[in-house]
């Protein structure tokens, strides 16, 4: 019997300009506009906080090295799972895979949370009538070709990188001090307590970079992968360090901390440019957290197909579409969808503030995919290969030590990221969360080694074969 349902995603649809908008978009540049940067200098009384973007930028860029590597040489949808089962072994891969479900999940239902808040504050209304109305919309555009939402995706992307660009004309163009400063650059600015809160925080603000690897069977061209996945890493390093920068020029580096204790610090320095650069803001932040949805909505559903593909996961889940050939895995997205819908209603029912759902899950999916960075690269590190030192011993190993210091400080600092009052034990479910997956992730592949050696030796083997699932050919005269 072979390893895979006789079923796949549709080759050569996506570019590299899509792949590059599917990860910019993940990311979210608007968000970390308006919520991540002023909430992490607030959070932390760090000055040099456009450094830290630029280190942590610089960190992520080597992880994504071997990362991209194996996604390339492997080249499956389900990305940690294939790269990990290749590289450390069939049961840790299948850790891998669990463990990316949640972290997936988590960031993407977290931003439910976000955006009913974010929309019941402009608008009123219940915040999970709202996120009941994202989870619709996205369900909707789930099931449709990605190519479909990455047009939407590109227009909401390049929209929020124009009010960035704004955005640092504005600070940098009237200066608090009468002049620009550039203390936010400076390495002793380093040398405070919360700089381990920054780093962990300007992590969260990176993840999603690594999504187009998810779609490498549709890729036009593999190498494009890894092309986008550093190109966006690089690229978005510097508008956050630009942003950050400016909004430390706006106030004055000594004041910033203080300032942003303000949500509506961003906003002011915008309209200095005239108020309807505050309305494009607006809207433009609303629909990129629902482009953002959508593209992590993409990655999970991909992971589901692709690991039901191979039986590890149920195989109905792999085979719900018409035919062979599908241009959307609409059993992943389907279960995706589900696991939204129990999420916004559980936190509903309980009367739960909507920025404690996206603090905490946005948390927990961060960190869970930060470990599995780590766990790419040191699958490719391991890797049998004969040349590329760089690519797949030098920067994988630089990535790790590098990550496992970031990893170090989330951990360390997950409380104050949290808001947890000090002495407070329930921030470190988290790490046990990551933790009991993994270990679940381990027992399945055990059981599944012992009872069904046939979908065992399948674990992590890539895309089928053009002969068992042929592309579909158009031919016109």
């Amino acid at each position: 019997m072979s390893m895979y349902s006789q079923v796949a995603l549709a080759r050569r649809t996506m570019t590299l300009f899509a792949l590059l908008v599917l990860g910019g978009a993940a990311a979210s540049p608007a968000a970390a506009l308006f919520g991540g940067i002023p909430g992490t200098y607030a959070a932390t009384g760090l000055t040099a906080l456009p450094l830290v973007f630029v280190v942590v930028a610089g960190v992520v860029a080597l992880l994504l090295v071997g990362y991209a590597a194996m996604a390339r040489r492997v080249g499956h949808p389900a990305a940690y799972y294939g790269i990990v089962a290749r590289g450390l072994g069939r049961g840790w891969g299948v850790a891998a895979g669990l463990l990316s479900l949640v972290a997936y999940n988590a960031i993407q239902t977290s931003l439910y949370g976000l955006f009913g808040a974010v929309v019941a504050g402009y608008l009123g209304g219940a915040w999970w009538v709202w996120a009941g109305l994202a989870v619709v919309l996205v369900a909707v555009l789930g099931v449709r070709a990605i190519v479909v939402s990455t047009r939407v995706m590109a227009t909401v992307l390049a929209v929020s990188l124009l009010v960035v660009v704004g955005f640092v004309v504005a600070g940098a163009g009237r200066p608090a001090a009468g002049g620009l400063s550039w203390e936010g650059f400076h390495p002793s600015g380093l040398a405070v307590s919360g700089v381990g809160g920054a780093l962990a925080l300007c992590v969260a603000a990176f993840m999603g970079l690594e999504a187009p690897a998810s779609f490498v069977e549709e890729a036009v061209d593999r190498r494009s992968i890894s092309r986008a996945m550093v190109g966006g890493v690089l690229v978005l390093g510097v508008v956050y360090a630009a942003a950050a920068w400016a909004m430390g020029v706006a106030v004055g580096p000594g004041a910033v901390a203080g300032a942003a204790a303000d949500p509506a610090l961003p906003w002011t320095v915008l309209g200095r440019l005239g108020g309807w650069w505050v309305l494009v803001a607006e809207v433009g932040l609303v629909f990129g957290i629902v482009t953002s949805m959508l593209a992590f909505h993409a990655v999970a559903s991909r992971y589901v197909f692709a690991m039901a593909r191979e039986r590890v996961l149920p195989e109905v889940l792999a085979r719900t579409g018409v035919g062979t050939r599908v241009s959307a895995p609409r059993g992943g997205s389907l279960t995706q969808t589900g696991v939204a819908v129990a999420v916004v209603a559980s936190f509903a029912a309980v009367g739960a503030d909507p920025m404690v759902m996206f603090v905490w899950l946005s948390t927990l999916g961060a960190m869970g995919l930060l470990c599995l960075l780590l766990a790419a690269s040191l699958a490719a590190s391991r890797a049998d290969v004969g040349e590329g030192w760089w690519q797949w011993r030098v920067a994988p190993w630089l990535g790790l030590v590098g990550g496992v210091l970031v990893l170090g400080a989330m951990v360390v600092n997950v409380g104050s990221l949290l808001g947890a009052p000090s002495g407070s034990w329930w921030p470190l479910l988290l790490p046990v969360i990551l933790a009991a997956t993994a270990v679940a992730g381990g027992v399945w592949a055990v059981s599944l080694r012992r009872s069904r050696p046939d979908i065992w030796h399948g674990i992590g083997e890539g895309t089928p074969s053009t002969h068992a699932v042929p592309d579909a050919v158009s031919v016109s005269i």
